[in-house]
């Protein structure tokens, strides 16, 4: 419930949101997309099977390339698989940057709240961290 979660970020709690939106058509992507752009959230932290976003699939592909950094424009016009193109067009559209980083190892979540240097940051016009 957005005012709940409101609420809880203004006391400053930490919200995580799990689940989808109940909508058909709607991937756990876009409910992450929903929810930051509608809790206006710093960032989403993007937890998947790869450590980062690559060119090409790094499990098929020893030479695949890692990107540190990319533009919205980048994931949608290269379709690099991040995630849904709505999710990604939703977060373009609001400003909302994404890092990528991978779940396989459970202090990457710390990593990435510190600030550390992981995954892929993934923002309106691909700047450097």
């Amino acid at each position: 419930i957005r005012s709940k979660a409101i609420r809880h970020l203004e006391k400053g709690r930490v919200v995580i949101f799990g689940c989808g939106t109940g909508n058909p058509f709607m991937s756990t992507d876009t409910a992450a997309a929903l929810r930051a752009v509608e809790t206006e959230a710093e960032i989403i932290l993007l937890a998947k099977k790869v450590d980062a976003v690559y060119d090409s699939d790094p499990n098929v592909n020893p030479n695949a390339k890692k990107y540190d950094n990319l533009s919205f424009s980048d994931v949608l016009g290269k379709e690099l698989g991040v995630m849904d193109s709505t999710a990604a067009s939703m977060c373009r559209d609001n400003k909302m940057p994404i890092l990528v980083f991978g779940l396989d190892d459970p202090e990457n979540i710390i990593r990435a709240v510190n600030g550390e240097n992981i995954g892929t940051l993934v923002t309106v016009d691909g700047a450097a961290r």
